[in-house]
């Protein structure tokens, strides 16, 4: 079936729900729009669902989350005893969210599978703990995390807590192709309820909630010393953090919180910000003007699903400095292991995990304190899988998980990165710099003069046309096939292949990695430096990340440029 015949067919299927006719009939001219509504349906991956919101198989809407949805409950229907256990789902500020999360709950309960709702929005990291905290089998949360507003999204969850792992996603898309827009129906709201399939769930679990996050604070005795003495400004950038961020801020100490009232309440449309983005850090210029005047030691915010937090900082000289997530993550694991280390709680088996494409300064850190570092493939389901093994093993404890895109995590009663737990442990390493009359950014360039200076550039290489995708595997083989010798003149000492998963050294040894296959290829350079390529999953381009570290800024940033050059370069001459 084409497109025009599958746009007709919803036409035709969906004719008693008046608004996606009236919809689709206003597009009856656009056959440019027809087809992008209709040529494919949206991808269902490790991260569920995301898209447009509108009419049309491949656009956000509720006969999407539906079936969606019903795959889902077939599948956890094929495990014995599985459905009693239930589905936890939350939802965030974007639009529709709490309508998608509803039917996402009636269509469970109409296969028999119980449905815990929170009755209203709520952070992502709240509904990872909520599934292991109600024994959950799965979790649903409707959220398109920092994408802009004309956006929305559907992930799934495991018991773990964690994102749904690759191999049960694709038995799960498998199902949603087995079924049928029209066979996949909620049950009515007052069956469901009536049935004991539909359960509200709200304050109790925010409770247990908050209260596992304040017991990952590292040192209450330093809240109560400075609790009153920091001054914080904090963004929900109209999201769910409002909420269980400034409560978890008031009931650990810290008194002196301000939040910017244009961004506080709940807005789908995200009006203050081009996108609700922490990483971006015009997202965070509001909070900023209001950090000047209230001359607030930190400003941080957290995107709409309360998972990433992105924070600037002024220097001595009153100057901004918008700080990456790589730069984050080192001032919180040094802060986690020096403390922790000072009070004889940090465990002779402590371990850190970072993404590959992260800062190897952070490896610099956890080496000097004793700490092992831990690499995985991008994606905090990665993390949450090394937690899950620690603990059957015994073989490490955790004790702090980041990615370079703004997510941290240092407990393990949830499963994803955690903007709530990142925003009390940037308070708390904000209050011990200024115990010592330093700022977050003096105690930045401390680490610098002590491990070198590491800096990264990551950038976007896209390949046009209808046959980008195929060019993107071509791309790939051709490096593989090719291998550079060197990147503007710093030689390459080892590529490591996760696809093939070997690491092959310039010496001619190989060696097994340890992380799962993936198309990613990662350059080990002579200086400390490296390079990595990783192609997207959902369109035509590949990501760099470029790395570099020197004993100073101007010539890290030097190193830097050159290196992103070189292999911007290399791609262009691969590309054909």
């Amino acid at each position: 079936m084409n497109y025009r015949e599958t746009y007709e067919k919803w036409l035709k299927d969906f004719r008693d729900d008046p608004d996606t006719v009236n919809e689709l009939l206003s597009i009856a001219d656009d056959e440019k729009e027809i087809e992008d509504r209709f040529y494919t349906e949206l991808s269902f991956g490790t991260a569920g669902l995301r898209g447009v919101i509108g009419a049309g198989t491949n656009r956000m809407n509720v006969y999407n989350v539906r079936r969606a949805t019903a795959a889902l409950a077939q599948y956890i229907l094929k495990q014995p005893g599985q459905a009693e256990r239930g589905v936890a789902i939350a939802y965030d500020s974007r639009r529709y969210s709490d309508v998608f999360a509803k039917q996402a709950a009636l269509t469970l309960c109409k296969r028999g599978v119980k449905a815990f709702l929170f009755d209203a929005l709520r952070p992502v990291p709240e509904l990872s703990f909520t599934v292991r905290h109600l024994n959950c089998v799965a979790g649903i949360v409707i959220t398109a995390s920092h994408n802009p507003a004309q956006y929305n999204g559907y992930k799934v969850y495991w018991e773990d807590g964690g994102q749904m792992p690759p191999e049960r996603a694709d038995q799960i898309l498998d199902l949603i192709h087995q079924t049928d827009y029209l066979d996949a129906l909620p049950m009515d709201e007052a069956e469901a309820r009536e049935k004991g399939l539909l359960t509200v769930i709200g304050k109790e679990v925010d409770d247990a909630y908050i209260a596992c996050v304040k017991k990952l604070s590292i040192s209450p005795e330093l809240i109560r010393e400075m609790g009153d003495e920091i001054k914080i400004v904090y963004t929900p950038l109209h999201g769910s953090g409002n909420v269980p961020v400034r409560r978890m801020l008031r009931e650990i100490g810290f008194s002196k919180v301000y939040v910017v009232p244009e961004q506080e309440l709940p807005n789908p449309d995200f009006p203050t910000v081009r996108v609700p983005n922490p990483e971006d850090p015009a997202a965070l210029s509001m909070a900023l003007e209001l950090q000047k005047k209230l001359d607030a030691d930190v400003v941080f915010g957290t995107d709409p699903d309360c998972d990433r937090v992105g924070i600037a900082v002024l220097d001595g000289e009153g100057k901004v400095h918008g700080l990456t997530g790589n730069q984050i993550g080192c001032l919180l694991l040094n802060y986690i292991l020096v403390r922790r280390g000072e009070k004889g709680t940090l465990p002779q088996n402590a371990a850190a995990v970072k993404s590959i494409v992260s800062t190897e300064m952070a490896r610099a850190i956890a080496e000097h304190h004793g700490c092992a570092m831990v690499d995985v493939l991008t994606g905090f389901k990665f993390i949450a899988e090394k937690i899950e093994q620690f603990e059957q093993t015994g073989e490490h404890t955790f004790v702090f998980g980041f990615e370079e895109s703004c997510g941290y995590l240092s407990g393990r009663d949830v499963r994803d990165k955690d903007g709530v737990n990142a925003s009390m442990l940037i308070a708390e390493t904000a209050a011990w710099y200024k115990k010592q009359g330093k700022t977050l950014y003096d105690g930045l360039m401390d680490l610098y003069e002590k491990y070198g200076y590491y800096d990264a550039k990551v950038a976007s290489f896209a390949l046009a046309g209808k046959d980008g995708l195929l060019k993107m595997g071509h791309l790939m083989q051709a490096l593989r096939d090719d291998p550079p010798a060197d990147f503007a003149g710093v030689k390459v000492l080892a590529v490591r292949d996760y696809e093939a998963g070997s690491r092959k050294g310039v010496d001619g040894s190989v060696t097994p990695l340890e992380q799962p296959k993936s198309n990613v290829l990662y350059y080990e350079l002579e200086d400390g430096g490296w390079i990595c390529v990783r192609p997207s999953g959902t369109e035509p381009k590949v990501k760099l990340y470029v790395n570099a570290v020197t004993d100073a800024a101007d010539k890290t940033q030097a190193l830097l440029d050159r290196l992103a050059g070189a292999a911007v370069a290399l791609l262009e001459s691969k590309e054909n």
